[in-house]
């Protein structure tokens, strides 16, 4: 069980509300349960995530052939959350499943097989006694919005622990978040104004403060596509010989690279020659150069993709004045994305600096983080939260209790007048 922002102790006793959210990822599936005592802060809960369960086997996209299967790969952790969470508080408990990329591909591709994975997963969570909420391909523009409230939330930039005790409206300003996927950057900030995109605006309220947030997907500017496109941009600018060289890979490192691999799907598929097949093997070969690589990265942005709409001029007020990237750190254990390091790293240093013309030598402007404390800092909690905001508030009992947040606080109680330690054992649910 994880140890939640700010401890405040009033009384004696609080009963939780509970949520359940699962985060039905392409490689995987995490079930996490969240928790907040019955009092609100304007209309908004104080959430800290209780327990996370990893769902065993590969994400429900992958389960394409045996839909049935998707859905009982999350029984176990389902079970796990019937024990944690009080008997009688079961069918208060919402229960929502949100699918990204992977389903929102296949739904492109094969809309009715993923009909038939969500159908699967909605008739395994309709068993359960909880409260379900739904179970669908959650929207780009969703994960992103809801990405934002967790960073922030984590962040403390909504509301803050104080010493006195309470929760009170923060000072600091939201921050803004960019996000590195597969197959594209998306950019999520605050405006305080109207865009000249309104299609790309979502309005929220939390903890009593509206917000409006604008979000901006960039296609084709993810590392999976970049990798597929510096290839091609190498193979191409070698005249489509069989042996080349690459200067963003390291000296000790080949691979031999199908054509087909990199020429396919809408961000290389224009890009081809008449003398190449699909079927044609390339030798490439690094040779580490790193001015090299620079220019070659360099070549393959178009920054009137970025900075033509006008939240993002240089120093004007939607400007984001923080940003995190989230880099998976499976680029240490894979040898295909160690390998990889050097361009992915010069992609992100052109992305921030050409793309959304961030000055790196400004302290604080940039932080890369994948995680706030030991939260993973995913579109989950966001979406808890926001969801808060319609759930009914408890009436309080006649004693109040320790409301738990997400600062790593431990409290040992001690008798005023013994070094007596009071040890205290509780029902699950109470904390008293």
């Amino acid at each position: 069980m994880r140890v939640f922002r700010g401890v405040s102790i009033y009384d004696l006793c609080v009963v939780f509300q509970y949520g359940i959210v699962l985060d039905a990822g392409p490689s995987h599936t995490a079930l996490f349960i969240y928790q907040w005592s019955a009092s609100k802060e304007n209309n908004t809960g104080v959430i800290g995530e209780r327990s996370a369960c990893a769902v065993e086997g590969p994400g429900i996209s992958n389960y394409s052939g045996s839909p049935g299967e998707a859905g009982n790969s999350l029984k176990p952790c389902l079970s796990q959350a019937m024990k944690e969470i009080p008997k009688e508080q079961h069918d208060q408990t919402p229960i929502y499943l949100g699918a990204t990329a992977g389903m929102r591909l296949l739904n492109l591709t094969s809309p009715t097989v993923s009909g038939a994975l969500l159908a699967a997963v909605t008739s395994t969570l309709k068993s359960y006694p909880f409260d379900f909420q739904g179970a669908e391909v959650l929207s780009g523009q969703n994960e992103q919005v809801f990405g934002w409230v967790t960073v922030n939330y984590l962040l403390e930039n909504f509301i803050k622990y104080g010493w006195t005790g309470r929760w009170s409206r923060s000072r600091k300003e939201p921050v803004g978040v960019m996000t590195v996927g597969g197959a594209s950057t998306q950019i999520t900030f605050k405006i305080k104004e109207r865009s000249t995109e309104p299609e790309n605006e979502v309005s929220l309220r939390l903890y009593g403060q509206a917000h409006r947030v604008y979000t901006h997907r960039f296609l084709c500017y993810g590392t999976g596509q970049l990798r597929k496109r510096l290839l091609l941009k190498v193979i191409q600018d070698h005249g489509y010989v069989r042996d080349v060289s690459n200067p963003c890979w390291p000296l000790s490192y080949s691979r031999e690279v199908r054509f087909g691999s990199v020429h396919a799907g809408p961000c290389t598929g224009s890009n081809g020659s008449l003398r190449t097949t699909a079927e044609d093997v390339f030798h490439v070969t690094g040779s580490s150069n790193s001015s090299a690589c620079r220019k070659l990265m360099g070549s393959l942005f178009d920054d009137s993709l970025f900075c033509g709409f006008s939240q993002c001029f240089p120093n004007g007020v939607f400007q984001p004045n923080r940003t995190r990237f989230q880099l998976s750190k499976r680029l240490q254990m894979r040898p295909d994305s160690l390998a990889d390091h050097c361009s992915v790293s010069m992609f992100i240093y052109h992305l921030s600096t050409r793309g959304f013309l961030f000055d790196l030598d400004s302290s604080g402007q940039i932080t890369f983080q994948e995680k706030v404390g030991d939260i993973s800092a995913g579109w989950a909690l966001g979406y808890m939260l926001n969801l808060t905001n319609v759930i009914p508030e408890d009436k309080p009992s006649s004693l109040k209790g320790i409301e738990y947040g997400i600062w790593p606080l431990l409290f040992i109680l001690f008798t005023r007048h013994t070094n007596a330690t009071i040890v205290l054992t509780m029902e699950p649910g109470h904390s008293c």
